[in-house]
């Protein structure tokens, strides 16, 4: 009897080992078009930034004080032997990236809502709170790369290898 047990084992192993080798068969390939609406990263250069300007004054009707506080304060909180407050005056690198983060992530639960015009008053707002922009200073792709952020020079590069 055993040796029959051993012949199907052998059996179901060999009639499966085909089947385990196929791909699953889910969802279907994704298109250049498909890639479009997801493909808007900003690097901080600001290459990819979009259309469209905004002022601080502008922002402050759109954020109105929402739940997103946390980007505000903490400069001088990165100093040795103090508990670090990462917020966009103390910890941020790039106004460019800021941008790109609110384009993404504001407003919550309805991200990605916002316009190019308030998605750039919201970012004048926000640094407008943080003493980095004036209040009637207005942003847009070419002047939002050349605000210099506090702790820009605070960051270690890191260069990678374009292999």
């Amino acid at each position: 009897m055993s040796m029959l047990k051993c012949l199907a084992a052998c059996t179901a192993i060999c009639v499966s080992v085909p089947a385990l080798a196929q791909a699953p068969q889910f969802g279907h390939p994704i298109t250049p078009a498909d890639i479009v609406p997801w493909d808007i990263s900003i690097g901080p250069d600001g290459a990819g930034l979009p259309p469209g300007s905004g002022t601080a004054s502008q922002g402050q009707v759109v954020y109105a004080g929402g739940p997103n506080d946390t980007l505000v304060g903490g400069m001088g909180s990165l100093a040795a032997g103090k508990s670090p407050v990462k917020t966009v005056g103390s910890y941020w690198p790039y106004a460019t990236t800021l941008l790109d983060y609110i384009r993404r992530a504001m407003p919550f639960p309805e991200t990605k809502s916002l316009t190019n015009d308030e998605i750039y008053a919201v970012s004048a707002y926000i640094l407008n709170l943080n003493g980095i922009v004036g209040t009637d200073e207005v942003l847009d792709a070419q002047s939002l790369p050349k605000v210099k952020m506090p702790n820009r020079d605070g960051f270690i590069p890191f260069p990678r290898d374009p292999k």
